[in-house]
């Protein structure tokens, strides 16, 4: 298991590096450069202007030196000015050039600022993903249960009118998008032309302080969703299970239908539906982009956005560092719990 674990990490430091370099790649493209300088400069700049601050800022440079710069590999860009002052990214205001460290890049915790929000990208995304962290929590609270009830349930009895129905509803959820079921919410829910002003069709304030008033409507918009998808995975191995050679054994010995399926299916039907329960938070990265959008909660995914649409740089480079390590991390517990549920897989 040690091995394994140890390849797998291996491979997701490579996976990384491959991502955040495209990533990279695509955010440093000579337009946005472009754009950057204008927006932090002067939108009249002229296009000597605009090359003279990109190289003093170093953005001139060749990509896989500034690569190496942003990871913290190769010392940091540093530029003097004709009057002897000296900036680059490792020098702070209120430092001098030889109090800055020469490393001071993600590896050394240094994530950059953001031009947007005028603070540190690493402030920025610990205050945000923590939000988004709240969020997610609840939605998987009511996802999971709820899905994995339902996929039980239409699976004990495969084409039976329960099935039916339950599988339909599964299905219904599933092919609805958030921003659909997020719209449909809002103005069933919390519009008053219609009258149902039950929820808040804002989740800001639930920023703060979360009620059952400001945070159903988000955690049902993700949470409906995905919680098809959970059952149906669920119902497919529960159904699969209930025909095989063991159940018709306890059958035949006459144990009761309702210990058959908590103390002899449930276990073995279950270890398909926590991979993909696992892999529901790589999803719900992309999911919160959309809900915090139209509730307008500033979390992780409401940042991205922010970051995306104003040209934001090195918000983007952190929310995509962010973002791969979530994936990977996740895909690594899968890997293990299931070795761990499924006593009949080998990791020689």
């Amino acid at each position: 298991m040690g091995l394994f674990i140890l390849r797998r990490v291996g491979i997701m430091i490579l996976t990384a590096l491959c991502l955040t370099f495209i990533v990279f790649f695509l955010t440093n493209l000579y337009p946005n450069l472009e754009k950057l300088a204008k927006s932090e400069g002067n939108f009249r700049m002229s296009d000597a202007e605009v090359s003279s601050w990109l190289e003093k800022g170093g953005y001139l440079q060749p990509l896989p030196v500034k690569y190496g710069e942003w990871l913290g590999v190769l010392p940091s860009h540093r530029y003097e000015a004709p009057d002897g002052k000296v900036t680059g990214r490792c020098i702070e205001p209120g430092m001098s050039a030889e109090e800055a460290p020469n490393f001071c890049g993600i590896l050394q915790g240094k994530w950059g600022r953001s031009t947007v929000f005028k603070d540190g990208v690493g402030d920025i995304l610990s205050v945000r993903g923590w939000q988004t962290a709240k969020l997610m929590f609840w939605v998987m609270v009511v996802m999971v249960p709820s899905a994995l009830i339902i996929g039980v349930l239409a699976g004990m009895r495969e084409g039976s009118v329960t099935d039916r129905t339950l599988s339909t509803v599964s299905i219904t959820t599933t092919a609805t998008p958030e921003y659909v079921s997020g719209v449909i919410f809002i103005a069933v829910f919390a519009s008053s032309a219609v009258g149902l002003k039950w929820f808040k069709g804002t989740a800001t304030s639930a920023m703060e302080d979360i009620t059952f008033a400001n945070f159903t409507l988000p955690v049902l918009t993700i949470a409906l969703y995905g919680m098809g998808y959970i059952a149906r995975m669920t119902r497919a191995s529960m159904a699969e299970v209930m025909t095989a050679q063991y159940i018709r054994t306890a059958r035949l010995k006459g144990v009761s239908f309702r210990n058959i399926v908590i103390k002899h299916a449930m276990r073995n039907a279950l270890i398909a539906p926590f991979t993909v329960i696992m892999l529901q938070f790589p999803w719900l990265l992309n999911g919160v982009v959309i809900v915090e959008t139209l509730f307008n909660y500033k979390g992780f995914g409401w940042t991205l956005v922010q970051a995306a649409g104003n040209n934001d740089i090195e918000l983007l480079l952190g929310v995509s560092v962010v973002s791969v390590v979530v994936v990977l991390v996740t895909q690594l517990i899968s890997d293990i719990g299931y070795v761990y549920l499924n006593p009949r897989i080998s990791i020689s």
